[in-house]
C-alpha cells in the first residue's frame, strides 16, 4: 500500500471512529418539536402584551438587554457544568447534556449535521417553565411589565443558544448570520473558537459570548471549581478526561490498522 493509500485509510478509520451525538427516536422528536412550538407561542404572546409598555417607556430596553446577559450567563454557566462535572452515564442527565458537549469536543464538525429542532428542542424546553408564569404575572403585579421585558431578552435570545453555538462553528454561514456574529451580536466564530482550544476551559458563554471576557477576568469558573473540590472532594473534569482519554485511545489504535 502506498503512503497515500496509507494515508486515506487512517483518515477513513478515524472518521468513523470518532463519537457521535446520539440519534433521538421519534418519540423524542415529538417532544421537541413540540417544545419549540409551545416556547415560540409564548414567546410571542409576551411580545405581544409587553409591546405598548415597551414603546411607551423606551428605556425598558435596557431590561431586554440584561436579560440577554443572563441568557448568556446562564449558557456559560450550563456548559461548564457538563464539561466539568458529572458522568455520562448519569439518569437524563448523562446522556442528554453531558455527553453531547464531551462528544463536541472531540468531534465539532458532527454537531454541523444537527437540524433545527434537534438543537433547539431541549433548549426552548426549558423556557417554558419560566414563561408560563410570567405571562401569568404580567398584569398582575406592579414590576410585571419590567420583567416581561427582561424574560423576552432572557428566553427568546436564549431558547435560541444553540443555534447560535452551531452558526458559529459553520464556516459559510448566511450573509445575515456572518454579520450578527461580526457586531457581536450572537456567539462569533473567532470567539468560540477559543474555546475549543485545549484544554478547553475559558470562552464557556455560547448565547452572544458578552459575558466571557469579565467571567475570566474575575476567574469565576476556576474559583468555583475550587471551592467545588474543597467542599466535596470532588476534581474538576475527572469523568471528562477519562472520556476524551478513552476516545483517543481508540482513535490512536486504530489509526495503525491498515
Amino acid at each position: 500500500m502506498s503512503s497515500e493509500q496509507s494515508s486515506a485509510a487512517e483518515n477513513k478509520l478515524r472518521i468513523v471512529v470518532l463519537p457521535a451525538h446520539d440519534e433521538f427516536s421519534v418519540s423524542t422528536r415529538i417532544f421537541e418539536i413540540t417544545s419549540i412550538l409551545i416556547a415560540s407561542t409564548l414567546c410571542v404572546l409576551l411580545l405581544i402584551r409587553s409591546l405598548p409598555q415597551i414603546l411607551a417607556h423606551p428605556t425598558w430596553a435596557v431590561f431586554w438587554i440584561l436579560g440577554v446577559f443572563v441568557a448568556d450567563f446562564a449558557s456559560g454557566l450550563i456548559h461548564w457544568f457538563a464539561d466539568t462535572w458529572g458522568h455520562e452515564t448519569m439518569p437524563i442527565l448523562g446522556r442528554r447534556l453531558l455527553r453531547p458537549f464531551r462528544v463536541h469536543h472531540l468531534n465539532p464538525n458532527d454537531f454541523l449535521r444537527r437540524d433545527f429542532i434537534d438543537c433547539n428542542g431541549d433548549v426552548a424546553f426549558l423556557q417554558v417553565p419560566i414563561l408560563v408564569p410570567v405571562l401569568f404575572l404580567l398584569d398582575r403585579t406592579p414590576w410585571g411589565g419590567a420583567f416581561g421585558v427582561f424574560c423576552l431578552g432572557l428566553c427568546g435570545v436564549g431558547m435560541f443558544t444553540n443555534q447560535f453555538h452551531q452558526w458559529a462553528h459553520q464556516r459559510s454561514p448566511a450573509p445575515l448570520i456572518r454579520w450578527l456574529q461580526d457586531q457581536g451580536l450572537i456567539l462569533g466564530r473567532a470567539q468560540h473558537r477559543r474555546h475549543h482550544r485545549q484544554p478547553h476551559q475559558q470562552a464557556y458563554c455560547i448565547t452572544t459570548g458578552w459575558c466571557n471576557k469579565p467571567l475570566e477576568l474575575m476567574g469565576f469558573f476556576p474559583r468555583i471549581e475550587r471551592w467545588v473540590t474543597c467542599c466535596t472532594g470532588l476534581q474538576p473534569r475527572a469523568d471528562y478526561h477519562a472520556f476524551t482519554s478513552r476516545h483517543r485511545t481508540t482513535l490512536g489504535r486504530n489509526s495503525h490498522c491498515h
